[in-house]
């Protein structure tokens, strides 16, 4: 409740000048709340309660559903090219800077294909370093060797994102130009690359996740109960069998929740993918170019001179809104994954 509280009040700061907003998101948060006696209301068998929450639900779909047309209100009927196409040219020359031009185009596709392809490319790093490592801690290592390498993963995951993005930028960068350059003079790419590009942030965010997907693996693997790895080891199957056979599958939920959060967290990095990616808002799928992500474009808005009300304010409120759909989303499915873990064990 106090979470729905601090949401009605940033929500009252951000969009005090409309009072139907205000409505909107106060009912949005107390609609929320209702959200919590579903599960309570389907453990007691209530019929009344179970469909009164899921009236609830319902209409708090419809609340966000509100919030998201009254942001980009001003977008004068945009909302399905900002759905569906990929260029993203926020700014113009316009007599009137509250309303569309025609070289104005608001499609976030372009902004959302690079997030997910740093992500999804943070993710090809971090997975078989992260689940390796939980493998090898949990199941093959010294007490001494934990000893040093878990407070390693705890110091890298206290790192502040700007340090690993100023890292990115001066050391990561010029050996992907190598790599690009090399790739450019053999045709394996057409545009010689540049020091900001998507591969760029996929290391460094995937260096960035890999303690999270290594920690809540290895707490997985060691949940699971040592009942079953003495069983296999009874029937003499080797370490390796009874790691691959048993213990990854016992565990899989668990190391498949540890992923989705990690998404989630790769999808929300701002500062490291802002240095590393850079900040021009278009996909050309190469990976050696420079683009920008849902975050970035957010934190470059932001820090620039834009009058309040005007076209390119309102996007940041649109990409802010539909970035955070999209973390809502994947922590909801990992913490779900992780619930039903702790059922089975």
């Amino acid at each position: 409740m106090k979470v729905g509280i601090w949401l009605v009040v940033l929500l009252t700061l951000f969009f005090g000048e409309s009072l139907w907003i205000f409505l909107c998101a106060l009912c949005t948060v107390l609609i929320w709340r209702r959200i919590a006696n579903l599960q309570e209301a389907t453990i007691r068998g209530g019929d009344g309660e179970v469909s009164g929450a899921w009236i609830s639900t319902v209409t708090l779909v419809f609340g966000f559903a509100a919030l998201m047309a009254s942001i980009t209100h001003g977008f004068s009927g945009a909302l399905g090219e900002f759905f569906l196409q990929t260029e993203w040219t926020p700014s113009g020359a316009c007599p009137d800077r509250r309303s569309l031009c025609e070289n104005m185009s608001f499609g976030v596709n372009s902004l959302l294909l690079t997030t997910l392809q740093v992500a999804f490319g943070a993710l090809i790093i971090a997975i078989p370093l992260g689940v390796g490592t939980a493998i090898y801690l949990s199941e093959y290592a010294h007490p001494r060797i934990s000893a040093i390498v878990k407070p390693t993963l705890e110091i890298l995951a206290g790192i502040p994102s700007v340090v690993y993005g100023f890292f990115a930028f001066l050391y990561i960068g010029p050996l992907v130009v190598e790599l690009g350059s090399w790739l450019f003079e053999n045709g394996w790419i057409d545009d010689p690359p540049n020091p900001l590009n998507p591969l760029n942030g996929a290391i460094v965010v995937g260096v960035m996740i890999l303690p999270l997907i290594a920690s809540l693996s290895e707490d997985a693997l060691r949940a699971v109960p040592n009942e079953l790895r003495e069983g296999s080891l009874a029937l003499g199957a080797t370490r390796i069998e009874t790691t691959a056979r048993v213990m990854i599958p016992a565990s899989l939920s668990g190391i498949l929740a540890s992923i989705v959060l990690a998404l989630s967290r790769a999808v929300g990095e701002t500062m490291a993918v802002t240095l590393a990616v850079g900040t021009v808002a278009a996909f050309t799928g190469n990976m050696f170019l420079p683009a920008q992500t849902m975050t970035a474009y957010i934190a470059q808005r932001v820090g620039g001179d834009l009058p309040f009300g005007e076209i390119g304010y309102l996007t940041i409120f649109a990409v802010g809104l539909y970035l955070f759909m999209i973390t809502l989303a994947l922590n909801l499915l990992g913490n779900r994954i992780l619930e039903a873990y702790r059922e089975a064990y």
